[in-house]
């Protein structure tokens, strides 16, 4: 059973659909990859996910729980977190405050589980300076960290390598990949293409509002109306 599943999800806005009939999962252990041009409608799938939006119609499961009508609040209490686009960081606060923070509404030996997923992410040598003096590429593992601290079930991440050079992306790749072994589902929204071909296992791709193509990353590559839609003549360029 997977740990995340959207069925038929459609958001309209007035006259405007912009979700129609999405559906996709998230596996135990697993990273799956929502892509497709800007305005696609991923980040509106996004903030149904995590009880941001009411879907016109369709359904959220969490576990195989039916999480539609359950309040944003109570669905990260229950394993969803999220990071968003825009660095959404405590700039006057220090790193390890920005983590701390979540971790003590989890309750559960805050300072213990702060100093973990610091070392985890690669963030103790600048623990204790502040959010705002830090690189993007520093930021966004500040903003990875914060959300693990939730300790979520599966966690949506909105274009986090944005903003960061290939090492800082490579890094950030092998850290994903490893959280992964414990069992996190990750839902990867992001326009680096050869990011999500190399780090996930299925990818679903939206278009208008639509599912244009769901598979493998090869599935994907090899899909005309995706390449003609987004990937363009080169499957490995970003769109």
């Amino acid at each position: 059973m997977p740990i995340l599943e959207t069925h038929e999800i459609s958001v309209r806005f007035g006259g405007h659909m912009a979700v129609n009939g999405v559906s996709l999962t998230v596996g135990e252990g697993e990273i799956a990859g929502l892509i497709g041009p800007n305005g696609a409608g991923k980040t509106t799938t996004f903030n149904v996910i995590t009880g941001l939006q009411a879907p016109t119609r369709g359904t959220v499961r969490l576990d195989g729980d039916d999480i539609t009508k359950v309040s944003a609040h109570q669905r990260a209490r229950g394993g969803i977190a999220r990071t968003f686009q825009r660095l959404e960081l405590f700039g006057s606060l220090t790193v390890r405050d920005n983590v701390r923070t979540a971790a003590e509404l989890r309750g559960s030996d805050p300072e213990r589980v702060t100093d973990e997923l610091l070392e985890r992410v690669g963030l103790t040598a600048v623990a204790h300076q502040r959010a705002d003096s830090l690189s993007t590429g520093s930021a966004r593992l500040v903003e990875l960290a914060r959300a693990l601290a939730c300790r979520p079930r599966v966690l949506l991440l909105d274009e986090p390598a944005s903003g960061l050079d290939d090492g800082e992306t490579d890094r950030f790749a092998e850290i994903l990949l490893d959280l992964t072994t414990d069992g996190l589902g990750i839902l990867l929204v992001e326009h680096d293409v050869p990011l999500v071909m190399r780090l996930c296992a299925q990818i679903t791709v939206l278009n208008f509002g639509e599912v244009l193509a769901t598979g493998t990353p090869i599935e994907i590559q090899k899909n005309p109306e995706v390449v003609d839609a987004y990937l363009g003549q080169d499957p490995g360029a970003p769109g």
